[in-house]
């Protein structure tokens, strides 16, 4: 039986290399041939991208979920000059998935008739919408700018010595146990004709995918692209993404079709108390043969949104490497020396998210469900002409199947009430039946009255 293992790092270029399940350690952390026809392959099911964008610096961090084995893959992912790279936390995924979360709030029902026991009216009921070194060599047309360890992985940066030469970096790849699909090797020699450098990262020796991690990526400048080329290494038919742009304004695709789903377009079911939100998504990306991007929201946070959440954790435990290597131990810096601390790791993805000064920040959510036409081109982002707040809290204002209301009656004194209904106000009832036995003992006691008045009444003869 084969396992859906959520594991936590670089995606973005993941250039997935389908093997046999071995254990990483068996053969020093070796990667082996791609799979044949016959054997299960490794397939790429979600990513979550955490893209943030300044005038100073961008910075990229990823998770993918995968099915298969984390000893199957190596990553690749284009870049433009040298990049830092850093160990992240799951947790700061979640903090941004919770604070940015879609919920369908569901319509108020209908006014009843108005009785004597009248129901209470029900609320909307909320729903959510799931060591180092540095200096540059050259090997064989291929520039080594960087080699470092970051947490438990191995991480290369390379420069290919021409744009026409773009077999060398395979060829490279190849010789280093980094193994290209042949599949990919097209896409690569694309970015490499293009002028793209690359990062290349794999596991360590022994490692195995409890170590996995986020791993961010930082370059200078203000980037707006995301190379979804990459994407499609290892993915099936479609790829999910879900992908927060954190600016300074709202973000939207420039060479992509996106959409939002309007409030006024959702209906509530009430008799499966859902909405048809996932129905519209669904049927918007079928229509775009899953090629378009939804815009779920574009909220505008206070810094403290994202930070309690991660301040939760006093020691960063989140962010330690693993129980196999030095508690202080992330990513080494470029002298050689020990890596920032947990704490300290923590506190360098929050001044990325939330620059010096910044008393808020814009955070842009977009999901797509993308098939591998849709991946053949590269995601460009531009700032949004329209810089409006656009909540993540969506008011249903239609529904159908509403519980019915309550039935009034007449008694024969004219008086009304209500038929047995689970929405009667608490002791109702039980008013009701004190009222019945009151009337009921007045009524005897005028009738046994009378009957002492006729008892002294005297006969006639």
């Amino acid at each position: 039986m084969r396992l859906i293992l959520l594991v936590r790092v670089l995606g973005l270029g993941a250039v997935l290399l389908a093997s046999r399940a071995r254990d990483a350690s068996a053969c020093g952390g070796c990667f082996h041939e791609p799979v044949r026809p016959t054997q299960s392959g490794t397939v790429v099911t979600d990513h979550r991208m955490i893209f943030a964008v300044s005038p100073a610096q961008t910075t990229l961090y990823d998770q993918i979920k995968y099915a298969g084995s984390p000893s199957s893959f190596a990553w690749v992912l284009p870049i433009h000059g040298q990049v830092a790279v850093g160990l992240s936390s799951d947790l700061l995924f979640q903090a941004l998935d919770q604070s940015t979360q879609t919920t369908i709030l569901a319509p108020p029902l209908p006014p009843c008739p108005s009785c004597n026991c009248g129901a209470l009216p029900l609320l909307a009921v909320p729903s959510p919408a799931e060591g180092s070194s540095s200096g540059s060599s050259d090997h064989n047309g291929v520039t080594v700018i960087s080699q470092q360890v970051v947490g438990p992985y191995e991480t290369v940066q390379l420069h290919p010595n021409s744009t026409t030469d773009t077999a060398a970096l395979t060829a490279w790849l190849g010789v280093n146990q980094y193994t290209v699909p042949p599949a990919v090797q097209p896409v690569i020699a694309a970015y490499v004709s293009e002028g793209f450098d690359f990062l290349a990262l794999r596991l360590q020796p022994g490692q195995g995918v409890q170590a996995m991690r986020p791993i961010s990526v930082t370059s200078t400048g203000a980037s707006v692209s995301l190379p979804l080329r990459m994407v499609a290494a290892g993915t099936g038919n479609t790829v999910g993404i879900t992908l927060w742009v954190i600016a300074g304004g709202r973000y939207e695709p420039q060479n992509f079709k996106f959409f939002a789903i309007a409030p006024s377009d959702l209906v509530w079911d009430w008799s499966r108390n859902i909405s048809n939100y996932t129905t519209l998504q669904a049927l918007i990306e079928a229509a775009s043969n899953n090629t378009a991007w939804q815009i779920e929201s574009s909220l505008v946070l206070l810094p403290y949104t994202i930070e309690n959440i991660l301040l939760q954790d006093p020691m960063a435990s989140d962010y330690a490497v693993s129980s196999s290597a030095p508690p202080s131990f992330t990513a080494p810096p470029p002298d050689g020396g020990i890596g920032p601390t947990p704490i300290e790791a923590r506190q360098q993805d929050l001044a990325t998210l939330f620059p010096s000064g910044a008393s808020s920040v814009t955070i842009t959510r977009m999901r797509a469900d993308l098939s591998q036409a849709a991946l053949a081109t590269d995601l460009v982002l531009r700032a949004a002409a329209d810089q409006s707040v656009s909540s993540n809290n969506y008011q249903v204002t239609r529904s159908i199947n509403a519980p019915s209301c309550p039935s009034c009656r007449c008694d024969s004194h004219g008086s009304s009430g209500c038929a047995a209904s689970s929405s009667e106000p608490p002791g109702g009832g039980l008013f009701a039946s004190f009222a019945g036995l009151a009337g009921a003992a007045l009524f005897g006691a005028r009738a046994r009255r009378k009957r002492r008045r006729s008892a002294k009444a005297p006969t006639s003869a």
